[in-house]
């Protein structure tokens, strides 16, 4: 199959690395020559600064990875020439043309997902089958933790111009780092009303918010709270989990989960298959996308996914603006 990867920062490189890995070599490039990386490894593909000749190559899947700003300047088009989509996190940086976008893309009969990778963690998919099994009884209260050293993300570049620093891009620590915001819909069920606080407290000179607070609100009666911020030093992932019969808290860094089961009286490691490595994440991602590429049917981070992160995280956005206790989400 043909691919198109728009956007060669550091994730459109990860996924070309990852698509050639997974023996996938027709690919092209969608570029404005403006990343901050050197191009060695990119010799010899072919790399349009047109977006309109690159789609007139007829790519099957177009991977949209520049910045969450123009996102859609490229899905839209990549939609309406019948190539499936594979969209970066978040898909916009709002909800403006995603109806339009679902539309094109149900006209073509193609498929796209959100890359929202930390659905393929291996201890996180363990932790979705024990909500489902039940074995721990109902969840009742989540809370996710994630703070990140902004400064220290890419240090080959200033990161005061970096997307994630930059509103007209779509940044901020909200946008930037919502894979919480999709992975607690996928554990949790959906998220009925929330309460948001968004605000710039560190001294990184940043014009979007660098630090969060939420209070996420379920259908199923279960409670969520999230935490986001650009500051921390040293970072850390984490999620607990409290249940009616125990608790599970996972670590990224370790990727690594302790589970407790207080009704049966014991406690076990969840840990991920040896050797495994952040990118295996991105691999298996990649690797779904080949095959939604090729007509296959599974379940995968959908468009409409995509869209009810961004009514989060819009609703947060609303919610923080008002100093509202509870703001109720569209449906």
């Amino acid at each position: 199959m043909k691919f198109l990867i728009a956007g060669l920062g550091s994730i459109g490189r990860r996924h070309f690395r990852n698509l050639k890995a997974l023996g996938q070599n027709e690919i092209m490039l969608y570029r404005t020559h403006q990343a901050s990386l050197p191009d060695t490894d990119l010799d010899g593909y072919p790399a349009f600064t047109s977006l309109e000749e690159a789609l007139a190559e007829k790519p099957d899947g177009v991977i949209i990875a520049n910045p969450t700003a123009k996102h859609l300047e490229v899905a839209m088009p990549a939609a309406e020439a019948g190539a499936a989509l594979l969209i970066e996190k978040p898909v916009s940086t709002s909800l403006l043309g995603i109806r339009e976008l679902q539309n094109a893309l149900e006209a073509s009969g193609k498929p796209a997902m959100v890359g929202y990778h930390f659905r393929y963690h291996p201890i996180l998919r363990q932790i979705k089958e024990i909500i489902v099994s039940e074995q721990l009884g109902k969840p009742l209260k989540a809370h996710a933790h994630w703070g990140e050293f902004l400064p220290g993300w890419h240090p080959w570049e200033d990161y005061r111009f970096s997307y994630a620093a930059r509103a007209d891009l779509g940044g901020g620590v909200l946008s930037t780092l919502s894979h919480p915001i999709d992975y607690l819909r996928w554990l949790m069920g959906e998220v009925k009303s929330l309460s948001a606080s968004l605000s710039n407290i560190s001294p990184l000179e940043l014009d979007v918010e660098d630090n969060v607070e939420m209070i996420l609100n379920f259908h199923s009666g279960s409670l969520g709270t999230v935490h986001l911020d650009y500051y921390q030093q040293p970072s850390s992932h984490t999620l607990e989990i409290a249940f009616e019969k125990g608790r599970i808290r996972w670590d990224n860094e370790s990727g690594a989960a302790i589970l407790d089961n207080a009704e049966l009286e014991y406690c076990k490691r969840l840990e991920p298959p040896e050797g495994f490595q952040r990118n295996d994440m991105f691999l298996a991602e990649m690797e779904a996308f080949v095959r939604l590429c090729a007509g296959e049917q599974f379940e995968h981070c959908t468009l409409a996914d995509g869209k009810r992160v961004q009514k989060i995280i819009d609703t947060a956005c609303q919610s923080s603006a008002q100093s509202c206790c509870s703001v109720h989400l569209p449906s």
